[in-house]
């Protein structure tokens, strides 16, 4: 027993160092997005492509056991979920910055883990508890009175919400490769299939955009950053995948959970010293503190629910058997 916390430690490390460098990912992509004005759905179609060519050649979903209609199909569909998701948190992370984007997915995954439970009776409370988190992600960045001018002009509760839609897509998507595949080899294959879809989602959006987005009778050309596009193709979509796997698998430890969120702040922390953002540490504590506890909340409810459950389960099934039991001849 004692052995067990450094058995995981080096698992923590990994799970730390690559959720350090996908919140670095996502730092070089908004810088990269409002310094040469890219489009979005060009810029991710372009790092999926790489990256569900890897996820294929990696995972092979066509050779093994056969995948049934049943598992391939509601991939597709969380392919173009998950099309969507990476159009909405794109646009999201340009207009609203790097700290509410990301905070956006936690504040997702308590609807997420919430989803199960709000045709209960306490429904409406957790439901306002958790829009209550989501609003308070404008907190961080109110340094000073022209910035705080500034933020309530450009940002209001419109822009505010694609990023908080992109993370409603984001447990979404989630939830239903968790539902589709409970074998970890098997969810590794169809994540391939659902990257790929995703990619073949994006592509008509990618080309609309660029038609769009390019004057008539000019050709801009957009200056390429090779750190923004390797970064978020491999730290940003393919390891932190299997860095989340490893996570769920070996230290039980999901995305929903206030573990996962107390990481991520860390390593926000770090990254907007680095990049000298407007960044408030004060704020930005107290908007985690109240995101971790609807995270926990949240989660503390559905295990009542699971363990109400498992034991009617067992109840039902001693009952069954006295009955079985009362039955025998004696």
């Amino acid at each position: 027993m004692i052995l067990c916390p450094c058995r995981h430690t080096p698992l923590q490390i990994i799970h730390i160092f690559g959720n350090f460098m996908r919140i670095w990912s996502v730092y070089s992509m908004y810088r990269y997005l409002n310094q040469t004005g890219a489009p979005v759905i060009l810029f991710l179609f372009c790092c999926l492509v790489p990256a569900s060519i890897l996820f294929l050649l990696l995972q092979k979903p066509w050779k093994g056991r056969p995948l049934s209609n049943q598992q391939v199909v509601p991939s597709i569909i969380n392919g173009g979920i998950t099309a969507l998701y990476f159009i909405m948190w794109g646009k999201g992370l340009k207009s609203c910055g790097p700290v509410r984007a990301i905070l956006a997915e936690y504040s997702g995954a308590v609807l997420g883990v919430l989803s199960a439970v709000l045709y209960g009776r306490r429904g409406h409370l957790w439901k306002k508890h958790c829009c209550y988190c989501e609003l308070n992600l404008e907190l961080p960045w109110k340094d000073s009175p022209d910035a705080e001018v500034q933020t309530e002009q450009v940002l209001g509760m419109k822009e505010m919400a694609v990023p908080i839609f992109a993370g409603i897509l984001s447990a979404l998507r989630r939830v239903i490769a968790r539902r589709v595949s409970l074998k970890n080899q098997l969810k590794r294959r169809l994540h391939a299939i659902t990257i790929a879809s995703a990619t073949c989602f994006l592509f008509p959006a990618a080309m609309w955009s660029t038609i769009v987005g390019s004057p008539s009778g000019s050709s801009v050309e957009l200056p390429f950053s090779t750190w923004a596009f390797l970064s978020t193709s491999f730290f940003g979509i393919i390891l932190i995948f299997y860095v989340d796997s490893i996570a769920e698998e070996r230290l039980h430890m999901v995305f929903s959970s206030p573990r996962h969120l107390m990481a991520a702040g860390g390593c926000i922390i770090i990254m907007e010293i680095v990049y000298k953002m407007d960044f408030s540490l004060t704020g930005f504590l107290i908007c985690c503190l109240i995101l971790g506890f609807g995270i926990y909340e949240a989660t503390s409810l559905e295990r009542t629910r699971k363990d109400s459950l498992q034991s009617s389960d067992l109840s039902n099934g001693v009952l069954d058997d006295q009955i079985q039991m009362s039955s025998l001849p004696t």
